[in-house]
C-alpha cells in the first residue's frame, strides 16, 4: 500500500498539535505518514508492527537477490551435500 497524499501527508505543526492522531492513522491505515515542514517531506511516521513486517520482507527479498546471484555465479552445493553437513541423511 502506498501513500495516499490526500490523507497520509501531515505538515509537522499537525504532529505538535495532536500525535495521537497522527499515530493512530498510520496503525490503522497500515499505510506511513509523510510529515512535511514548509512543504517538503522531513520524516514518517509508521506503526512499529508495519516497519517489522516491511523489514522482514526486504530482508527475504535481500535474501533472495543473493540466492540468484550465487545460482548465476555457480555457488550451488547439491541438496545431498548440504543435508549431509547439517545431519540431516
Amino acid at each position: 500500500m502506498g501513500i495516499r497524499f490526500s490523507k497520509d501527508v501531515v505538515p509537522l505543526t499537525d504532529l505538535k498539535v495532536n500525535p495521537g492522531r497522527v499515530v493512530r492513522h498510520a496503525s490503522e491505515a497500515h499505510r506511513p505518514v509523510l510529515l512535511t515542514s514548509r512543504g517538503r517531506g522531513v520524516a514518517v511516521v509508521q506503526s512499529v508492527t508495519d516497519f517489522e513486517a516491511a523489514e522482514d520482507e526486504r530482508e527475504f527479498l535481500r535474501a533472495v537477490v543473493a540466492g540468484i546471484s550465487d545460482l548465476e555465479a555457480g555457488r550451488e552445493v547439491p541438496l545431498a551435500e548440504v543435508k549431509a553437513r547439517l545431519g540431516l541423511g
